[in-house]
């Protein structure tokens, strides 16, 4: 995507041909930082402070994590230990397993002179896959629009998305999952307009979410997380529509905490709640998603301190509890299939339910962990 006319990916191969740069997320939206990874530890602290997030952006940084270290040593011990430390650095998002198993997977039978370059080489390709999945999401998700826009009464014109979360080219290499159908939309010519959750802790949403937004011109608004609920009693919401950090076999759905609320307000307000997710994002062995995905459980100082641009015009960090205040951090939940109008992926819509994914992913009927 472009940002003040410069195309931009959330992560790329350096001109050195060897180090990775990124987007570092931690400094948006006041403050658009390149930074470079060189090593596999560099992507390991990439990924567990939030440098890079989103499901598939951090599989693909876990695929050029592992190129990192197996240009610096190759051998059976060293590919272990970086499988090993990746794996640590996040529990919840399935694609960071997905990558790494796909890498251990090409590189263990290579002798250790040709691990490097088939792990640049892999890290690359899946990438290009992660565009071309996101870009298709983004056309499927086009098409939910139209006949929801077809199907619907006469009233305003502009049709009103509510976001939870990023979802954006941010949270992927390119496009994004739940923000793609929104940028086919805009660009399509329909008067498209975002209500963006704010997504506290981290205010993913107040600060990616509408960066991105804004930089493509597409009207929006930053709600608090509990608006959402009023806006839907008022006809004020035509879809609500989120990415999913991992999908059980059943259609549950496990994204950024407040998502479960917002699917039971568009239940009871017959507004549709659909997701848009990649194939990475299935976790065919996980037959029940409420039950069996595991759930992060992040440092309380997110929610007891806030960062942001301060009166002075500096970047800082308020605490905003009393001092000594206990918090808890949960940075997931998972909204049952039930609750879920329907899911998006690169290979067409379906149904919340393990015949809707796989009538989609026929080749998938036989993974279950039983």
């Amino acid at each position: 995507m472009k940002v003040n006319g410069k195309f931009y990916r959330s992560i790329w191969l350096n001109d050195d041909h060897w180090s990775v740069d990124i987007i570092d997320q931690t400094y948006l939206p006041h403050e658009l930082r390149i930074r470079s990874l060189k090593c596999v530890d560099d992507a390991a602290e990439a990924i567990r402070v939030m440098r890079v997030r989103g499901a598939p952006l951090i599989g693909a940084t876990a695929a050029y994590g592992m190129a990192l270290a197996m240009r610096e040593q190759a051998e059976d011990s060293s590919l272990q230990d970086a499988l090993e430390t990746l794996l640590a650095t996040r529990p919840t998002a399935v694609n960071l397993r997905w990558a790494l198993t796909r890498m251990e997977a090409e590189l263990r039978p290579l002798p250790p002179s040709g691990r490097a370059d088939a792990a640049y080489r892999l890290a690359h390709r899946i990438c290009e896959e992660d565009v071309d999945i996101n870009h298709r999401i983004g056309e499927h998700g086009l098409a939910l629009i139209r006949d929801l826009l077809a199907s619907r009464k006469k009233g305003s014109e502009v049709f009103h998305i509510l976001t939870h979360c990023n979802a954006g080219w941010l949270a992927t290499v390119d496009w994004g999952t739940a923000l793609a159908p929104i940028y086919r939309a805009h660009d399509a010519g329909i008067p498209i307009h975002v209500w963006v959750d704010e997504t506290r802790p981290r205010n993913q949403g107040a600060a990616l979410t509408a960066w991105e937004l804004a930089a493509h011109g597409i009207p929006h608004d930053v709600i608090v997380d509990n608006a959402g609920g009023h806006l839907m009693q008022h006809g004020l919401v035509d879809l609500c529509i989120t990415g999913t950090d991992r999908t059980a076999r059943n259609g549950d759905v496990c994204n950024k905490i407040g998502t479960y609320l917002k699917a039971l307000a568009a239940v009871d307000n017959q507004v549709p709640f659909h997701v848009a997710l990649p194939g990475p994002t299935i976790d065919w062995e996980m037959v029940d998603g409420v039950a069996g995905i595991p759930i992060e459980e992040r440092d309380a100082s997110e929610v007891t301190e806030v960062e942001g641009r301060l009166s002075s015009g500096g970047i800082g960090t308020v605490r905003i509890t009393p001092d000594g205040v206990s918090a808890r951090n949960y940075a997931f939940d998972v909204t049952p299939a039930r609750l879920v109008s329907g899911l998006i992926t690169e290979r067409g819509r379906c149904p919340a339910s393990e015949k809707g994914l796989l009538s989609l992913y026929p080749e998938r009927g036989g993974e279950t962990n039983d």
